[in-house]
């Protein structure tokens, strides 16, 4: 058997979810969770990837509980690693708008600022439709050199 080139060696996909109260607390624990499970494949809690992963997971949960929140519905945290390719982050939330509100901020504002900092960190972010009702906001990190 011939070993196929670096490029088309096949990766293992690590996938998790788990959905969170759309409370405060449950975003702080979607937070928690991301950056335990992406310790449990390996990925140091004091890792440049922990850190950025974390910092999104916290934004973007802190904005689906915010913003997205629906009475008696939950949020969503989604995981996709591809260890040395991307790690892609999703969160959910069960709100009719399909598109975050992006309200000019003055730099004196308290808020605002975390989709600026999700689009500083993430290599590429987009929000889409989630069916039946709803968005997800997804960010993805290169993990290439």
């Amino acid at each position: 058997m011939t070993s196929l080139p670096t490029r088309h060696r096949p990766v293992t996909v690590r996938m998790f979810a788990q959905r969170f109260s759309s409370t405060p607390r449950g975003a702080r624990l979607a937070r928690r969770l991301a950056l335990h499970q992406l310790h449990q494949w390996g990925v140091a809690y004091d890792s440049e990837l922990a850190d950025a992963a974390g910092l999104i997971v916290a934004e973007l949960a802190a904005n689906a509980v915010t913003h997205g929140r629906v009475p008696g519905r939950d949020c969503e945290l989604g995981l996709l690693y591809a260890p040395g390719l991307h790690l892609r982050i999703d969160v959910s939330d069960t709100r009719g708008e399909s598109r975050p509100a992006r309200a000019a901020r003055g730099p004196l504002d308290e808020g605002g600022r975390g989709l600026l900092l999700v689009g500083a960190l993430a290599s590429r972010w987009s929000v889409l439709d989630r069916v039946p009702v709803g968005k997800t906001v997804r960010a993805e990190l290169d993990l290439q050199g």
